[in-house]
């Protein structure tokens, strides 16, 4: 029995050895060539840098000929993330997420800056021997989009660059700035002597980067941690201020063009780029930045950077949008017939598929990157739609936009998208049901924005892998007060409480279902639809209460009755209140949607 015994722990030890083994840190050096350029190597060996940032496939980023991704911050599940990419043969630049003052963060607070320091070493001790990482990131766009001279923030950057340099001296440290414009430049170079790289994102005035970077003094190596299609706030505007948005066949050629002149024509200082976004986004439009299709088809853009990545052109090209434009003016009178044309083909002879859907515009075209509210399709508005184009009449005067949206059916997507006005009273428009307020892989038109009460106690994590009742994630709510109450309400648009149009009529739909637990114990919770009263000059049409519910660990499947409820606009859709019973609880709610 006692050689077994030994036999165990000894296969035990052989184990743990193999593991710490396999988790050794592969040596990322930045090093300065003969001509004056730079290079990374990694393992020794020259290492350019071929990459994307977002959640799409790491399968096929890989099989594209892709070698890095990027995150902007370290979470929960980054070590997934960084298995997935040794599985893969990828390597990873790790973000640290630096607060930005515009979200709240106080450069001038001293615990503020302390908790973040902290936090970043803390991240750099767990994931510096990972195999898979290739450098840090410090910060993403933290110095705001002025001048970004702030000396607090570079000095703030500094410290947390030396700290890893001390604690991992195997891996390159860089910092992500908005563009060059302002003293950004001239910050990194004087203010932050342990950051070796400079990360730049980038779209309309990529091309001239190396250029401009020159002339503000820049000798660093830069990457170019984003670029893309040019952005909202780098085009013209139509005559009544809304974005006209390149086809996806048009932005392919973008991507090419902008990342050649550059990165790839600049190969002393450029050590290679970050394509944005490797998924689906919604910024300004619904299809602006995405590379892919909610539904995981790759567009053009794909195609594009494979062949610049890999040399050889993509198997199954996306198919080619060779024109797509309103026939006649783009404002029109209510109830007037819009007609829009399209030329659409596969490269491979395959059929198209076509969708088309109409929206309202979103009020405000953010160019930060945060999180934006999907805009709704819009029901009983279209008619003869075809792969050759469609009519629509639209009621209600307002800004709207038609999305084009195509699949070959074997993985490869187009998109396009143009604005129009119709100019008369503005009221909402009938959306199509069944609607997600919240559920995984759904549109967040209405934002968890309305926080009530002791809500500076109140944490929430909308991507929580503990929450889901269906998906992946679901929302978690964690409050830490003793006594008191809180609450959080959706709303459209974000941050109002009936001082701004918004909302949409939802008239169709008969009751709002949603499921939800607790961890542990927990007061009695009230949810409801509809929180503006009259009061308000932008109100909610109905106002419906469901009190007084018990939360168990078991999920529970909730059901808020509409039928003969007044749902012509709905701006708060979902909303729940809870008091404190001296006690801190956690609880989760997941899938909410009008039916």
């Amino acid at each position: 029995m006692r050689l077994i015994h030994i036999y165990i722990i000894a296969g035990m030890l052989q184990l743990m050895l193999a593991g710490n083994a396999s988790a050794e840190a592969i040596s990322v050096e930045l090093v300065k060539k003969d001509d004056g350029g730079w290079q990374l190597l990694r393992d020794g060996k020259p290492y350019f840098i071929n990459g994307a940032g977002g959640s799409g496939s790491k399968d096929l980023l890989a099989k594209s000929g892709a070698n890095t991704f990027r995150t902007w911050g370290i979470g929960e599940g980054t070590q997934s993330k960084l298995d997935e990419a040794q599985k893969f043969g990828l390597t990873v630049v790790l973000g640290h997420w630096l607060g930005h003052e515009r979200h709240g963060f106080d450069y001038g607070d001293q615990k503020q800056l302390d908790e973040q320091f902290e936090k970043a070493k803390t991240h750099v001790m767990k994931y510096k021997d990972h195999p898979a990482l290739l450098m840090w990131a410090v910060g993403n766009e933290m110095e705001g989009f002025k001048d970004g001279d702030d000396l607090r923030i570079w000095k703030h950057v500094q410290k947390i660059a030396a700290m890893i340099k001390e604690l991992d001296p195997h891996h390159p440290v860089m910092t992500v700035t908005a563009e060059i414009g302002g003293e950004r430049v001239k910050m990194v170079h004087e203010q932050t002597p342990d950051i070796d790289i400079m990360g730049i994102n980038s779209y309309g005035g990529l091309p001239s980067v190396p250029d401009r970077y020159k002339k503000a003094g820049g000798t660093k190596p830069y990457i170019v941690t984003e670029f893309g299609p040019p952005g909202t706030w780098e085009i013209g505007m139509t005559s009544y201020g809304a974005p006209p948005e390149l086809n996806s066949t048009e932005k392919a050629a973008v991507y090419v063009d902008h990342y050649t002149k550059g990165c790839l024509n600049n190969p002393k200082l450029c050590l290679g780029g970050f394509a944005f976004t490797w998924g689906s986004k919604i910024e300004a439009t619904s299809t602006w930045f995405g590379m892919f299709l909610p539904n995981g088809d790759k567009l053009a853009s794909v195609d594009a950077m494979t062949e610049i990545w890999s040399g050889k052109p993509a198997e199954n090209r996306s198919p080619e949008v060779r024109w797509f434009d309103i026939k006649g003016s783009d404002v029109v009178k209510p109830g007037e017939v819009i007609e829009v044309e399209l030329d659409i083909v596969d490269p491979e002879g395959e059929d198209v598929d076509v969708n088309w859907i109409v929206t309202g515009e979103v009020a405000v075209y953010n160019s930060g990157g945060d999180v934006q509210a999907a805009p709704l399709p819009l029901d009983d508005v279209l008619s003869e739609t075809s792969n050759k184009g469609v009519k629509m009449k639209i009621p209600s005067g307002g800004i709207y936009r038609l999305y084009m949206t195509a699949s070959d059916g074997s993985g490869g997507g187009a998109t396009a998208s143009v604005p129009f006005k119709v100019d008369g009273p503005v009221a909402p428009v009938r959306i199509k049901m069944p609607l997600k307020v919240y559920a995984d892989g759904a549109p967040e038109t209405w934002a968890a924005s309305g926080w009530m009460g002791d809500y500076k106690y109140l944490e929430m994590n909308p991507k929580s892998t503990d929450a889901a009742y269906s998906g992946e994630t679901g929302l978690k709510f964690t409050y830490t007060n003793l006594g008191g109450w809180v609450g959080v309400t959706w709303q459209h648009p974000a941050n109002d409480w009936g001082d701004k149009p918004g909302g949409f009529d939802l008239t169709g739909a008969t009751k709002l279902t949603f499921w939800a637990r607790s961890k542990g114990k927990s007061g009695l919770i009230d949810f409801g639809v509809g929180i503006l009263g009259d009061n308000k000059k932008y109100h909610d049409s109905l106002k419906v209460e469901s009190k007084g519910h018990k939360l168990t660990r078991e999920w529970k499947k909730f059901t808020i009755d509409l039928e003969d409820q007044d749902l012509t606009r709905v701006k708060t859709p979902f909303y729940w209140v809870i008091g404190g019973k001296g006690r801190q609880f956690t609880f989760y709610i997941d899938d909410i949607q009008f039916e």
